[in-house]
């Protein structure tokens, strides 16, 4: 999966806004305010942090090499995923889509998208 897929993936998502916080390399993506991916766009290959059911994150890390403890997160609940090909692109959507959704969950009903 390319930058350009994936930012476009990640911005199709409800109320998803992007966001530099930290530095200019490092894009956030948001939904009401709270972090759900956050993507080195110089990074090669590509490396995303998502957030994740703590049980899942692990089965993810023990099933794929390329999925990781989060890089600069709790790594209970973030894993970072290499981009590099030995994960499928349907795979990487869903985990993308689990990230989404356990944000939206944490949110306060007047901040969840519609």
């Amino acid at each position: 999966m390319d930058f350009v897929t994936l930012r476009s993936y990640l911005l199709a998502k409800p109320g998803a806004v992007e966001d530099f916080p930290f530095d200019s390399t490092t894009l956030v993506l948001k939904v009401g305010g709270k972090m759900f991916a956050l993507l080195g766009i110089n990074d090669e290959p590509l490396r995303i942090n998502l957030k994740c059911d703590p049980h899942q994150a692990e089965l993810l890390r023990q099933r794929y090499p390329a999925v990781l403890p989060g890089y600069h997160m709790n790594k209970r609940h973030w894993n970072t995923v290499v981009l590099d090909g030995s994960i499928a692109e349907e795979e990487i959507r869903e985990m993308i889509d689990e990230s989404y959704a356990l944000v939206v969950k944490g949110l306060p009903k007047v901040r969840r998208p519609n």
